[in-house]
């Protein structure tokens, strides 16, 4: 059952001796506290049985164009919850009405929070050595990036077994982080380059890769299975980007669904207008060397570097025999088969109002079970809630027990993180707690959404 409230307004207008054939009515919808626009409200107005609507635009905009009638009933509705219903009545004399309507929300209901009563458990500490980064391997052994000092003074890469050290690797390079490709193995991304990471019989071993190689044919792969191969193009410097489908039997390419900041692009592509002449001409050679538009050089060079341009957010999981992809720009939760094609799709909203709830733009799926968490912040303290990917519903917030932790991690119905002490000598130990769930395993890929600048 889709978790929706229905916000109502009714508007009558009474127009008469009007010799125009139309009544424009042009609308703005926003928020009475903070003066944002709500996009996506549902208005209509019914004229002689016959129904007029529109959805506000990114900005809460909307225009009617209706024909002339005596009395016009205007209905505002909008299915995101938290916002009580208003009355207004306006007595319309013109052939064009402006409004502008304010929504307040309701006060919500108390939200429950769980502390979890089981202090957090010590995976891995060291008095000389601090955790920078940690992937946990399909046996439950752990590959954990560590440092005396300074990351970027020295590292060395040990296997852990959550009992013992089995084997070390000394890093020589520059590393940055630990992530996960398609297969679940795990690669040291450094200043550098990129190392492969593959344990055999409990010993490391580490093979070279260049940066251009990996981010060319092996971050853009999601994940696959016995006949399919699912990728993107995303790009960080473009707000717009497609999942794809490879046929490794026929190799025929498919796409999934196309992910795309409407309001974004419109704001990306405009920045042409401003600027100079000579960065005009410089976008112009470029558009006739690559076929690339103009507007789209201007906007990556430029628009990017800008406050206002905020990267796409809009992951993809598998789970069994359902591919999701939470296309946040257009409120809903998609759902594909395991050969890609489109199932239904269910309405979320936890994107909404992030300064009040937390939400950071993060969603993490445990890799045994498969389950999706968000994981919202709050005043340094950090929250994990269950995402029902049946109705889009959020659990309970369940709270971490320490601030400011770093790189969470889910692995079977257990949360890991990195922490230390503030204004401690401790060196950063990997520690984990116990989730309140107890979900069974799942049919999940091992690999990390990977998104290199």
């Amino acid at each position: 059952m889709r978790y929706v409230l229905i916000i109502l307004f009714s508007l009558v207008f009474f127009f008469k001796g009007n010799s125009q054939n139309s009544f424009i009515i042009k609308g703005e919808i926003v928020e009475r506290n903070s003066g944002l626009p709500i996009a996506n409200a549902n208005v209509s107005v019914l004229v002689d049985s016959v129904s007029y609507s529109v959805i506000s635009g990114q900005r809460g905009v909307f225009i009617l164009d209706l024909p002339i009638d005596s009395v016009y009933e205007l209905q505002y509705n909008h299915q995101l919850f938290g916002y009580v219903t208003e009355n207004v009545f306006y007595d319309a004399k013109v052939d064009t009405l402006e409004i502008k309507m304010t929504l307040s929300r309701s006060k919500q209901l108390e939200e429950v929070f769980v502390i979890l009563n089981k202090k957090p458990a010590v995976v891995f500490g060291n008095s000389k050595l601090s955790v920078a980064d940690f992937e946990i391997l399909k046996d439950g052994s752990i590959v954990l990036l560590t440092y005396p000092k300074k990351l970027s003074k020295g590292s060395e890469l040990l296997l852990w077994n959550q009992e013992m050290i089995l084997n070390e690797q000394v890093i020589n390079g520059t590393a940055e982080e630990l992530i996960r490709d398609f297969r679940g193995n795990p690669h040291i991304v450094c200043k550098e380059n990129v190392f492969g990471v593959s344990v055999v019989e409990n010993k490391i071993s580490l093979s070279t890769l260049t940066k251009e190689y990996f981010k060319k044919y092996l971050a853009p792969i999601l994940d696959t299975n016995k006949s399919k191969l699912f990728f993107s193009n995303f790009s960080p410097d473009y707000p717009s980007f497609g999942y794809y489908s490879f046929d490794k039997e026929d190799s025929t390419y498919s796409k999934i669904i196309e992910i795309t900041d409407e309001l974004m692009m419109e704001l990306y592509r405009s920045e042409y207008k401003w600027v100079d002449v000579r960065t005009k001409l410089w976008a112009k050679n470029k558009e006739l060397e690559t076929g690339i538009d103009a507007e789209i050089w201007v906007g990556a060079n430029y628009f990017t570097h800008s406050v206002y341009y905020k990267q796409l957010y809009a992951p993809m999981f598998h789970r069994n025999d359902t591919l999701f992809v939470f296309d946040y720009y257009k409120d809903q939760l998609r759902r594909f088969n395991s050969s890609g094609n489109d199932m239904d799709s269910i309405p979320i909203f936890h994107h909404y109002y992030p300064k009040e709830t937390g939400w950071k733009k993060k969603l993490i799926q445990d890799q045994v079970t498969g389950q999706i968490y968000a994981v919202m912040e709050i005043a340094g303290y950090s929250y994990i809630r269950h995402l029902d990917t049946e109705t889009g519903k959020l659990g309970n917030k369940i709270q971490l027990e320490y601030r400011y932790v770093e790189k969470i991690e889910i692995y079977n119905n257990e949360v890991y993180y990195i922490y230390r002490p503030y204004e401690s000598i401790q060196k950063k130990y990997l520690y984990k707690e116990t989730l309140p769930f107890n979900f069974g395993n799942g049919k999940v890929p091992n690999g990390d959404e990977i998104k290199m600048n």
